[in-house]
This record gives structure tokens, sequence and C-alpha cells, in this order.
């Protein structure tokens, strides 16, 4: 739940102030939300599944959004951001609809 109301917080926040991302960030943003997003539902299922550890989502949480981010810089550096962004972005697509056919299952017990 204190997720679910740092959620919300967050983005009526980040609504209100609107920040600006400096040009340098802005390729790592997208990448950086789906990884929160991925986070998000893993937790989700996992509170739903009587799982749920704050520790675990918190270190999945920031582990996701830096291993992501190192990925789309490594991939920067190397040349192949474009396609080194999709593949981070189609890996955590997968799991993000993955979790979420696991919630769907679990709420409506089909």
């Amino acid at each position: 739940m204190i997720a679910v109301i740092g959620l919300a917080l967050g983005i009526v926040v980040g609504l209100v102030v609107s920040p600006d991302v400096p040009p340098a960030l802005q390729p790592y943003l997208p990448i950086a939300v789906v990884a929160a997003l991925d986070a998000l539902f893993g937790g989700v299922r996992a509170q739903l599944e009587g799982k749920f550890n704050d520790r675990v989502f918190i270190t999945s949480f920031l582990s996701n959004v830096l291993v992501a981010a190192l990925l789309v810089f490594l991939g920067d550096q190397l040349g192949v951001g474009s396609q080194l962004s999709t593949a981070v972005i189609v890996v955590l697509g997968i799991r993000i609809f993955s979790n979420a056919a696991s919630i769907r299952r679990l709420i409506f017990k089909a």
C-alpha cells in the first residue's frame, strides 16, 4: 500500500512541478520508467501471492533501473544505443506482461 501511495504522490508531484530533464539524461528516462514499472508490477504480483517483502521490492526497483541505465549507457558507448535500448525494452516488456497475466489470474482466478 505504501508503494502505491508513493507512486501516486510521485505522479502528482511530477505533474505539478513539471521538471526538465537534462538532454544528456533524456535517452535513459524511458528505460528507467519501464524498469521501474517492471519492479512495480512484480511487487503487486508478490503482494497478491502473499510473498511481498519491502527489501526485495526496493532492491529490485533500484537494481532494475540501474542495470537498464547501464545497458543503455554501454550501448551508447559502443555505438549501438538504440539496439540495446530496444532489447532492454523488449525484455522488461515481456516481464511486465508476464506479471500482468499473473496478476489477472490471481485477481480473477482465471
